[in-house]
């Protein structure tokens, strides 16, 4: 069975504009190497529509802080550096990856892995798989920096990060993270008779 920490990921998070389909206005990622969480990046960009008031309630972002910000073409190449990994992660990351193939038609997304789906399998008896319910019943945010929050892109790629290595240290094997049969298993249903 292979080691789940041979491979080497991003853990992402966006926080979008309010619009449908969502435009970016921050993105954070994390690197995970051999399974140490790394380093943190995280950009606010310029969308090219106004954040709703519904969205800044949500993270607190205003027009008003990504009026000087870059637009997404001016941090597009140090974004694929960050992307540059094994495998992409993110809580409900159908989302995430979704913002960023729109933003990158060209981008080629490595292998996903979702923290809510993962927490789903491995830890079933969650009364809620929410992320904030997840840090709170887990104590994913303890030791964060105090000028991170809930919501915003940095603070949520951190905890997804220290999420995803404790599911994938219970997955125990990229097969088991995967969802795979042991080596040498099946995933047939055995015969009754």
């Amino acid at each position: 069975m292979a080691d789940w920490t041979e491979l080497s990921y991003a853990v992402v998070d966006v926080e979008g504009n309010g619009h449908q389909p969502p435009d970016l206005v921050e993105l954070a990622a994390v690197p995970v190497v051999g399974g140490v969480i790394g380093e943190p990046v995280s950009w606010l960009v310029r969308p090219d529509q106004a954040i709703t008031p519904m969205a800044r309630r949500v993270h607190g972002i205003s027009n008003k802080a990504v009026a000087d910000a870059p637009v997404f073409t001016d941090i597009r190449d140090d974004v694929l550096k960050a992307l540059d990994v094994s495998a992409f992660v993110a809580h409900n990351a159908h989302v995430d990856a979704g913002v960023l193939r729109r933003k990158m038609p060209d981008w080629t997304c490595p292998e996903v892995f979702d923290t809510l789906k993962l927490a789903r399998r491995f830890m079933p008896d969650q009364m809620s798989f929410r992320l904030g319910s997840l840090v709170e019943a887990l104590q994913l945010a303890e030791g964060l920096p105090h000028d991170v929050r809930p919501h915003r892109a940095g603070y949520d790629a951190l905890v997804a990060a220290r999420l995803f290595v404790r599911l994938a240290t219970v997955a125990g094997s990229l097969e088991g993270l995967r969802g795979l049969p042991p080596e040498g298993g099946t995933d047939e249903t055995p015969a009754l008779f």
